[in-house]
């Protein structure tokens, strides 16, 4: 199956696989409102589609994304002016939604990172559970060069990866700095030459596990993470509860016991 959204994000789902791809390879993949409207209708399409196991995201040509085109965004001054004034909205916005939107799925989403991943495409390689780059990706949190901070969920996906000290000096110095650079702070899950193809080597690993497993997991890590322990802990009984039993886990207990070899049934859990 393949779909494309606005020109600007390409779709593809095989044997539960789904690659989300930016295809404005001429500008780097550098994010307009088009490409902001295409990826929360690629994240919409994604969540009615119950046999997706794993997500990559990608950037089409010769990087991932190279953060947002001002230019293309301030020739459109009446739209710029209605998304400011949902600044003083109480809840996520599009923009944040671009990044954040990926921890939603009930399914791992994997960022293949490669050439500049700056500002906008930093937090879109962030809202991703994973992150494999080229050791020579260049990579920024760039939003201070342009007299702004990191609005796309920045400061919820930083905090769970580098410490504050750490956070702060790449947001305040908006320096580019490489992937290699990158998975030492721990920015970066893993380095290989070839982004694309390891990610989905990756995700067909997770694609052999329990598709309600793989979304309680995700869900409870990211809500126990921060959490208290006893917080954490309801959490984890709660979640147990939702699978325990159920015929995706029996489906795994029979695979391990070699009683059978039948497939998963399509995902249960949402969230």
């Amino acid at each position: 199956m393949q779909q494309e959204f606005g020109a600007r994000v390409r779709l593809e789902i095989d044997g539960g696989i789904a690659v989300v791809t930016l295809i404005r390879a001429e500008r780097h993949n550098g994010m307009d409102f088009p490409m902001l409207k295409a990826m929360l209708a690629a994240q919409r399409a994604l969540r009615r589609r119950r046999e997706v196991r794993a997500a990559i995201l990608c950037g089409d040509g010769a990087s991932f994304c190279a953060g947002l085109d001002f230019k293309s965004v301030a020739a459109k001054p009446a739209l710029m002016a209605k998304l400011y004034a949902k600044l003083w909205w109480p809840f996520m916005n599009a923009f944040q939604r671009f990044s954040l939107g990926w921890r939603q799925m009930p399914f791992p989403v994997i960022a293949a990172v490669h050439g500049n991943c700056f500002g906008a495409g930093m937090q879109l390689a962030l809202g991703a559970d994973l992150r494999i780059a080229r050791a020579d990706a260049q990579l920024s949190i760039m939003e201070a060069k342009w007299g702004l901070v990191p609005d796309m969920g920045g400061s919820v996906l930083l905090r769970e990866l580098v410490p504050i000290d750490v956070a702060k000096e790449l947001t305040f110095s908006a320096r580019i700095f490489s992937g290699a650079e990158a998975k030492a702070l721990g920015l970066v899950t893993h380095l290989a030459d070839e982004p694309l193809v390891a990610a989905r080597a990756l995700a067909a690993e997770f694609a052999a596990r329990s598709p309600d497993a793989l979304a309680a997991a995700k869900f409870l890590l990211q809500r126990a993470w921060a959490a208290g322990e006893h917080r954490a802990l309801a959490l984890e009984r709660g979640y147990q509860r939702r699978i325990i039993g159920k015929a995706n886990q029996r489906v795994a207990v029979a695979r391990n016991l070699k009683k059978a070899e039948q497939p998963f049934g399509t995902r249960r859990l949402e969230r």
